[in-house]
């Protein structure tokens, strides 16, 4: 069971793998971890522990804690840009820093970040109509027009 989980998790090697098991104490505010495999020394991690429900636990430095969640919170903040630029670029802004930085404004507004993103565009185009490009403004050639919705612009 462990080999399995370890490997699908490109963990260490078996022989590099440090592997400790918790069994109970006399005391009864106190465990004992039993070395099975690899060395107390090792810095590879993390290391593993087998409880006494046959419960996988995984032991990390707090530097490793911390790399792990400094890297969600990067890809949390990728994503979110992600987002928001998609929702952006869909509206046809005129400057896209100037829509960037009022819809950061805006979101700020918010207790957590909201779900969608387009609600937050469509909101400031309503209300900074100079932001974006109004495609109804435009002269078309005889036969074309510009066809409105609520939130997409398209030509036909």
């Amino acid at each position: 069971m462990i080999d399995k989980i370890t490997k699908s998790l490109s963990l260490t090697k078996p022989k590099e793998r440090t592997f400790l098991e918790m069994e109970s104490s006399i005391e009864s505010d106190a465990k004992v971890l039993r070395l099975k495999s690899g060395s107390w020394k090792s810095k590879k991690e993390p290391w593993l522990i087998l409880d006494e429900n046959k419960k996988l636990h995984a032991l990390l430095s707090m530097d490793s804690l911390t790399k792990i969640v400094e890297n969600f919170r990067q890809i949390e903040q990728e994503a979110f840009s992600l987002k928001l630029e998609k929702s952006i670029l869909q509206h046809l802004p005129l400057d896209f820093n100037d829509v960037w930085a009022v819809a950061v404004e805006e979101i700020k507004k918010y207790k957590k970040t909201p779900a969608d993103f387009d609600k937050v565009i469509l909101k400031i185009k309503k209300e900074h109509p100079n932001l974006f490009l109004n495609l109804q403004d435009f002269h078309f050639p005889e036969g074309m027009t510009v066809l409105s919705s609520s939130t997409n612009e398209g030509i036909v």
